[in-house]
């Protein structure tokens, strides 16, 4: 599965504060954010996990398989942040044509921003390579 590179910008941020309605300070005013103990505004977690969902929906191929995605927060990512997302299968079951995916979330730092982070998906069947006589 390949992973999804973003870096994070004040003006993205912003973006998704005014689209998902989240006007919390903490992600628009530097001041404010800092006078909270923050090193200025940082990001909406569900704007990292955001990134992650679309590397797995890019790795499927369409959005619609993807049926759960899950992860805990474990860190803050702020402007000018490099963030990396990174899936692995961790299982495929034929029977109920579901996938299962460990999905991390780090800076460039290496640290992690999200984590035990868990995608649920379907999975189109194979189709037969024989031809019928």
């Amino acid at each position: 599965m390949s992973a999804r590179k973003v870096t994070f910008s004040k003006d993205q941020i912003a973006g998704y504060a005014e689209a998902s309605g989240d006007q919390n300070p903490i992600h628009l005013d530097d001041d404010f954010a800092r006078s909270v103990g923050l090193p200025g505004v940082i990001a909406h977690g569900m704007l990292t996990m955001a990134f992650a969902n679309q590397m797995v929906t890019g790795w499927l191929g369409d959005r619609s398989l993807l049926k759960r995605l899950q992860g805990r927060f474990a860190g803050m990512v702020v402007p000018g942040d490099d963030v990396t997302c990174t899936g692995t299968v961790a299982s495929r079951d034929e029977a109920t044509r579901r996938i299962v995916i460990n999905l991390v979330v780090t800076n460039q730092r290496g640290e992690k921003v999200f984590n035990k982070g868990v995608a649920e998906a379907e999975f189109a069947p194979q189709r037969s390579t024989t031809n019928a006589a």
